[in-house]
C-alpha cells in the first residue's frame, strides 16, 4: 500500500471513531434521562474512577499509551456531563413562565447569564447599547424598561455596576437584583441601599469564564447580603446544575479574592512582563523550553487575552488587594535573597515550606 492508501484508511477509520463517539451520546443521553427520572446526582467520582481505569487496562490489552486511553476518556467524561447536565437544565425548564432582565447581557458574562437563563426556558431580555447575538429581545436603554422582571441581572463593569444598582434602588423593582461582579466592596454602598428600601436583593460571583460550558467542579460565591428570599431564588437558578455554591460575607469575599483572582492574575502578568523585558524572542525559548515553561506560557497567555480593564479593576479597586501584591513582591525578594546570598540551605526551606503548605491544603480540601 502506498502513503495515499494508508491515508485513506485513516480517514476511515476516524470517520468509524466519529459514528462511535456519536453512538456513545446516544447512550449518555439515555442515561440522563434515567438520572433525571430517579433523581439521581449527575456526577459519579467512583464510576469515574471505574471508567478510567477500564480505559488503562485496555490500552495495555490493544498496546496503545495508558495515558491516551485515558485523555481521550476523561474527555468524552466531560462532554457526557455536559450534555446531561444541559439537558437537566431544559428539563426542568424552572424559568418557564417567568422572565428575566439581563443589563450588559452583550458582554461575554452577561451573555452567558442570558443563555443560561434561557435555557432554562426563561424570557430573557437583554438591555445593551449593543444588540446581543442569538436574536434575544433587545433594548438600549434599561431605563426604559418597566422592571417587572421575575429576575434583574446586572452583568457590567464594576463603575457602571454601582451606578445601575444605585439607579435600581430608587425604581424599586419587585423581583430579585442580583450582579455577577468580580469585587463587592466597591458595591457596597449600592448593594446596601437596594437591601434598605426593600428589594430582593442578592449578589454572586461566578468563578469560570464565559466559555464555560460544564459547571461540574466549579464554584459559584453567593453574598450574603442578609435577604434570604433573594438568596434561595439565586441559589435555586443553580439547583439543576452541577456548580458547587460558596456563602460568604462581602468583606471575607474580597478578601479571599484578592488571593485567587488578584495573586495569580499578577503572577501571570510579571511573567510576560519579565519576558518581554528580556529581549529574548518567544519562538526561540520555545525550541528549547521545559514543561513548566510552556504550561505557564499557556496560561499568561490566556490571561493577556482577557479584558485588561476588567483585569484593572480587580487589582486598583479591591481594598484587600495591596495584601496580596506586597506578599508576592516579599516572595520575589526572599528568592532573590537567597540565590544571591548563595543560600541554598534557604531556597531548599523556601520550596519545601510551600509543598508543606500545597499539601496540607490538598488534605483540608479532600484531596483534589
Amino acid at each position: 500500500m502506498d502513503i495515499a492508501d494508508l491515508r485513506d484508511q485513516l480517514s476511515k477509520l476516524d470517520r468509524s471513531l466519529l459514528e462511535l463517539v456519536a453512538e456513545r451520546q446516544r447512550v449518555v443521553r439515555a442515561i440522563g434521562e434515567i438520572k433525571d427520572r430517579d433523581k439521581v446526582p449527575l456526577r459519579s467520582f467512583t464510576q469515574e474512577k471505574v471508567v478510567l481505569e477500564r480505559a488503562r487496562r485496555e490500552a495495555s490489552r490493544v498496546g496503545i499509551s495508558a495515558d491516551l486511553a485515558a485523555d481521550l476518556v476523561r474527555r468524552l467524561i466531560h462532554e457526557s456531563l455536559t450534555l446531561q447536565e444541559q439537558r437537566r437544565v431544559e428539563f426542568r425548564g424552572s424559568g418557564s413562565g417567568r422572565r428575566a432582565l439581563v443589563i450588559g447581557g452583550s458582554g461575554r458574562m452577561g451573555a452567558w447569564m442570558a443563555s443560561f437563563l434561557s435555557s432554562q426556558d426563561f424570557e430573557v431580555e437583554v438591555a445593551d447599547p449593543i444588540p446581543p447575538e442569538g436574536g434575544l429581545p433587545h433594548r438600549v436603554r434599561w431605563q426604559d424598561s418597566e422592571l417587572d422582571h421575575d429576575f434583574i441581572v446586572v452583568a457590567t463593569t464594576l463603575r457602571v455596576s454601582q451606578e445601575i444598582l444605585t439607579e435600581l434602588a430608587s425604581r424599586r423593582p419587585q423581583g430579585v437584583v442580583f450582579d455577577v461582579g468580580s469585587l463587592k466592596t466597591p458595591l457596597r454602598a449600592s448593594l446596601e441601599r437596594l437591601a434598605a428600601v426593600g428589594v430582593q436583593v442578592a449578589s454572586i460571583h461566578p468563578m469560570f469564564g464565559p466559555q464555560t460550558d460544564l459547571l461540574s467542579g466549579r464554584h459559584v460565591i453567593l453574598v450574603d447580603l442578609g435577604c434570604q428570599e433573594a438568596n434561595d431564588k439565586v441559589r435555586d437558578l443553580f439547583g439543576s446544575t452541577m456548580a458547587k455554591l460558596v456563602e460568604m460575607s462581602l468583606d471575607d469575599h474580597d478578601r479571599v479574592i484578592s488571593f485567587v483572582l488578584g495573586l495569580s492574575h499578577a503572577l501571570n502578568i510579571a511573567f510576560v512582563t519579565a519576558l518581554s523585558a528580556s529581549g529574548e524572542s518567544i519562538p526561540q525559548l520555545a525550541e528549547i523550553s521545559s514543561t513548566t515553561f510552556d504550561e505557564q506560557l499557556a496560561l499568561s497567555a490566556s490571561v493577556t487575552r482577557e479584558n485588561p480593564n476588567l483585569y484593572f479593576e480587580i487589582q486598583h479597586l479591591n481594598a484587600h488587594g495591596r495584601q496580596s501584591l506586597q506578599a508576592l513582591r516579599e516572595a520575589v525578594e526572599k528568592i532573590e535573597s537567597v540565590v544571591e546570598s548563595g543560600d541554598e540551605e534557604g531556597f531548599v526551606d523556601l520550596m519545601e515550606k510551600g509543598g508543606l503548605f500545597l499539601a496540607s491544603s490538598r488534605s483540608t480540601r479532600g484531596g483534589v
